[in-house]
Formats: C-alpha cells, sequence, structure tokens
C-alpha cells in the first residue's frame, strides 16, 4: 500500500496532510525516514510519525435513527451532536455523518469513518435518491405543488426534486413524500419556502432503497460496508 494512503488509513490526517509529513521527514517506516508518498509498505513493517507508531484503524460504518435537537457535525459548542448519540466504545474511531440532516430533522442517517464510502454515497453520480416524508403548515394547492415540483437555484446549483406525491396520512392532504437526487443542505424546507409553505416534520425515510422502520429514534445499528451497499441497491428494512 501506497504510504500515504497508509497514513490516511491510520488517521493522521487527510493524502494531503500526510504527505507535507512525509516531505517534512517525520515519517519513518523501517526504521528509516521515507520522504516519498508513492513509498510501497510492506505488509507488517513498522511506521511512525514523529516517533509514535500508526496503524490502520478499523473501519465502522453505521446506521442511526437521528432525533430532533442533534446537529450533523462531529463537535459543536452551541447542539449536542449525532455522535453524542453512540456508545462511548465508538469515540476512538472518529466517526462522521455521511451527509446530513438538519436540527429539526429526523431519520435516516449513516456514520463512518471511511472517506472514500462516504463519497460513494454522497457523490451526485452515484444516483442515489433520498426520501423524505414531510408535514406542510397548510394544505398544498395546485399551483404551490407546480413550484416546488419545478425547483429552483441555491448558490448556483440547480434544486428539482424527483418527485413530490401526498402521503395518506392525517392531517389528510399537509403530508408529502419528497424524493430528491441529492441531499443539499435545506433542500426540502427551501423548495416548501418557493410556495410561502413551512415544513412542521421533515422526516427522512430511505436511502436509496433502504428504508428505516426498526430502529428507534436515538438509537445506532452497525453494518458493513457490503452489507449497506447492498440494502440502498437491493432494498433492506433497519
Amino acid at each position: 500500500m501506497r504510504l500515504n494512503k497508509y497514513l490516511a488509513l491510520c488517521g493522521v490526517g487527510s493524502r494531503r496532510k500526510v504527505e507535507e509529513f512525509i516531505f517534512a521527514g517525520r515519517v519513518v517506516c523501517g526504521g528509516y525516514q521515507v520522504t516519498e508518498p508513492g513509498y510501497d509498505v510492506p505488509d507488517g513493517q513498522i511506521v511512525t510519525v514523529d516517533d509514535i507508531e500508526v496503524h490502520p484503524e478499523k473501519k465502522i460504518y453505521m446506521v442511526l435513527h437521528k432525533p430532533r435537537g442533534y446537529i450533523c457535525a462531529v463537535t459543536d459548542r452551541k447542539y449536542p451532536v449525532v455522535l453524542d448519540l453512540l456508545p462511548r466504545k465508538y469515540d476512538y474511531y472518529r466517526l462522521f455523518p455521511v451527509g446530513r440532516l438538519d436540527l429539526q430533522s429526523e431519520g435516516l442517517l449513516m456514520l463512518t469513518n471511511d472517506g472514500d464510502f462516504s463519497q460513494e454515497m454522497i457523490h451526485p453520480r452515484a444516483g442515489i435518491t433520498k426520501e423524505y416524508e414531510v408535514l406542510l403548515d397548510r394544505i398544498p394547492q395546485h399551483e404551490d405543488l407546480k413550484k416546488m415540483r419545478s425547483g429552483t437555484y441555491y448558490e448556483n446549483r440547480p434544486l428539482r426534486p424527483v418527485s413530490i406525491d401526498f402521503i395518506s396520512r392525517v392531517p389528510e392532504g399537509r403530508w408529502l413524500r419528497f424524493v430528491l437526487n441529492e441531499g443539499v443542505k435545506r433542500e426540502v424546507r427551501i423548495m416548501a419556502a418557493l410556495a410561502n409553505l413551512n415544513v412542521q416534520v421533515l422526516f427522512r425515510r430511505k436511502i436509496g432503497k433502504m428504508e428505516l422502520r426498526q430502529l428507534k429514534s436515538g438509537c445506532a445499528r452497525e453494518y458493513t460496508a457490503d452489507q449497506l451497499r447492498k440494502m440502498i441497491k437491493f432494498g433492506g428494512i433497519v
């Protein structure tokens, strides 16, 4: 494995950051200083950074039922973060949320310490849709739906839903299902605002074909990367 990738897997820093360490002569492999990021680290070789031995971190993949009142961040000075909901044994693994749900939103969220997996899940070319169940403050009229379905631009990015449909649920006429291609920050709320509608409840039900049904609010469950990929692609209940 290339040295820069090896150090990134050890949690030393990003690929760019670890290359700074390598060029600065702070990395020793097998007792010898190495300044080439492409150096091939043999299996079992001892690698140190600033005389501290480092080892690749175990990759963790989790699904969380995010409740309201938590920020999708690693740390925050004002609000509790989603990592606060996990058992303390996961503190060591430096997990982070894959995508985000805002403070007042609920539902399905993935957590990992695998940057490549995260990018695979959130990159637009992956084509992974997100499904949200949304309670509005009033019944949207035909023109309201037309405005939301037409989409808009936000920070020079087009926002347009895959679909918006009614859900048969009390209070009738105020529940909608939004299916989106991307999870742009506050996208559903921005679309609702186009029609002068306010979102009272926003619940992410699905990522791809993986559906939240069993996990209680605030609870998490660990999976493998392949298990999550299969559920997202072919369907699965969490």
